[in-house]
């Protein structure tokens, strides 16, 4: 594990612009496959499913590959969220299955990686669900997780991953198609509520900006007009260097937006 968290900090090494090297994060993922082979290790778990998504969005994978990967990425967290639902019933805490977001983070508000595991675990599934076909990611629920899971991290941590529960709920509200009976309940008001929630958290935060300016780009003008002053702010900052490839990334992701917006 210890190998695996100093491949994982390391990741950004031989990065070309936004494309990261596979070197580091295949030892990190490595590392982690051989930390989950314990069978209580939730914390394996989750970093494998958090190094998987890494891999899938910033090496250069092809879309075979990293729906591959996303599948690989649920999968660990899916296995997280079963021993951490283990641990609560150990503890007089079960579970029922439908259990609500806030019931599930009051029975495991003691475990220090519920927030983790939950958020990489909805990260993953959202990840899939953009890849798949809508019958398939329909079919798997995948966006009822994905609520269910962004509402688990804010109700045992609002400000886990600078507003990462926020910013998960508010890219699946501007994200999702609304189907009758599967996700009506989608809203892209919801959306940018949400997204405005997660940059008040944390302002800083390129993800969480540059998520409102899209979902504030398909509110009309006025809209529109504040999208394109968050992104110039964005391509304006200096990325972090904690996330020096994810930043990089959603440079270019503005930088395009912002050729597409153009009156």
């Amino acid at each position: 594990m210890a190998a695996a968290d100093r491949a994982w900090l390391r990741r950004d090494e031989g990065r070309v612009g936004a494309r990261a090297s596979p070197t580091r994060i295949n030892e990190a993922i490595t590392g982690y496959e051989k930390a989950a082979e314990s069978p209580s290790s939730v914390e394996a778990r989750w970093k494998l499913a958090r190094a998987l998504f890494f891999r899938a969005k910033y090496t250069g994978l092809g879309r075979d590959s990293q729906r591959a990967a996303f599948v690989k990425a649920r999968e660990a967290g899916e296995q997280a969220i079963v021993l951490l639902r283990e641990a609560a019933a150990a503890r007089g805490g079960v579970l029922a299955v439908d259990a609500p977001p806030e019931r599930v983070a009051a029975a495991l508000s003691r475990e220090r990686d519920a927030a983790p595991t939950y958020f990489w675990t909805a990260v993953a599934w959202g990840e899939w669900g953009l890849l798949a076909s809508r019958y398939q990611a329909a079919k798997a629920g995948a966006a009822t997780r994905v609520r269910d899971y962004a509402a688990t991290v804010i109700a045992l941590d609002s400000a886990f991953e600078e507003g990462g529960g926020y910013r998960i709920l508010g890219r699946l509200h501007q994200r999702a198609p609304r189907v009758p009976y599967v996700t009506g309940w989608v809203s892209r008001t919801e959306a940018v509520r949400n997204l405005r929630l997660a940059v008040q958290v944390a302002p800083r935060n390129f993800v969480n900006r540059h998520f409102l300016a899209e979902a504030l780009a398909d509110q009309g003008a006025s809209g529109k007009r504040e999208a394109i002053r968050i992104e110039r702010e964005i391509l304006e900052d200096a990325p972090s260097p904690g996330h020096l490839v994810e930043d990089v990334a959603i440079q270019a992701e503005a930088r395009r937006n912002l050729s597409a917006w153009k009156p």
